[in-house]
């Protein structure tokens, strides 16, 4: 059986940027985002620490499908998805810092 992944959405705390990301430490990734591990990213220049959705997957295949049909849609499609999961647009890093 292969690792799983993760796919999530990160913005900032106007909500004017969206990143959607893949990784396989969702933990450790979000440490990066937060402390501008590199500095250069576009989650660093835009400021986009806040996770405000994610998605577990069983194989890092399903996940990088998933990565991809995100990437390609729409602002709004992935608007209506953070809306569903989490309406308050909370950072929920808490909650995955808890697993």
């Amino acid at each position: 059986m292969g690792k799983g992944g993760v796919i999530y959405i990160l913005t900032n705390k106007n909500r004017t940027t969206l990143y959607v990301g893949l990784t396989s430490d969702l933990i450790t990734r979000l440490h990066d985002h937060k402390t501008k591990k590199y500095t250069n990213s576009f989650t660093a220049r835009y400021n986009l620490d806040r996770l405000v959705y994610y998605e577990i997957f069983h194989s890092i295949t399903e996940a990088v499908a998933r990565e991809k049909q995100l990437k390609a849609g729409k602002r709004q499609t992935k608007i209506d998805l953070i809306e569903g999961f989490n309406p308050e647009w909370k950072d929920l890093t808490d909650e995955v810092l808890k697993w």
